[in-house]
């Protein structure tokens, strides 16, 4: 079990807070992901650069581990911690701590599958090291927390989408940038996560 006043805190602030569940159209899927933090000197997120995948719209992107719900899963915090380890080989299922949810989202872009997305937030112990499945992801980083809230990594980038040039607002953690619904989610978790000394 992993245990500390700063999860304590965490924890019982994700349960005081109503989380929004999106509304299920007939179109759209479900996922979920994970936001798993590790203890050290401070905690370390888990991001993963998706692999490169024709035909996948999130390819090459960074993101948290998670994918698409399956029939077999009982629910999306289900799903977060089957992804998680398929993506990683860390069974947050068994080894992590679920500490609560967080604001369901969606892409806004047409441009993208019609997906509600599910987060949760997981703690797991120090020294857990995470094994990227190179089919889905070409890499994996615990990047810590502190390093995502220094001014410098607030910046915006730039990208192509219907032949015009489009900013969105990102984080920058050394050569990556984290943006959209990665971005979305964790920008929210960012402000939670400060209130309770982490």
């Amino acid at each position: 079990m992993v245990t500390d006043p700063r999860l304590e805190r965490l924890a019982a602030a994700l349960r005081r807070r109503p989380h929004e569940d999106l509304p299920r159209l007939p179109a759209y899927r479900e996922a979920g992901v994970a936001l798993v933090l590790r203890p050290g000197d401070g905690f370390e997120l888990l991001l993963i650069k998706r692999a490169e995948q024709a035909g996948d719209p999130w390819s090459g992107h960074m993101a948290l581990p998670g994918g698409r719900r399956e029939p077999g899963d009982a629910d999306l915090r289900a799903t977060a911690a089957r992804e998680t380890q398929e993506e990683t080989g860390i069974a947050v299922a068994t080894r992590g701590r679920f500490l609560g949810p967080l604001d369901e989202v969606a892409p806004v872009s047409r441009r993208l599958p019609p997906y509600v997305i599910a987060p949760f937030v997981v703690a797991v112990p120090a020294g857990t090291e995470a094994i990227p499945e190179p089919r889905e992801v070409a890499a994996a980083l615990w990047v810590p927390l502190a390093a995502l809230r220094q001014d410098h990594a607030v910046s915006e980038i730039l990208v192509e989408l219907g032949g015009d040039t489009h900013s969105f607002p990102s984080l920058r953690v050394g050569e990556h940038e984290i943006w959209g619904l990665t971005h979305r989610i964790l920008t929210g978790f960012l402000d939670i996560a400060a209130e309770c000394g982490l």
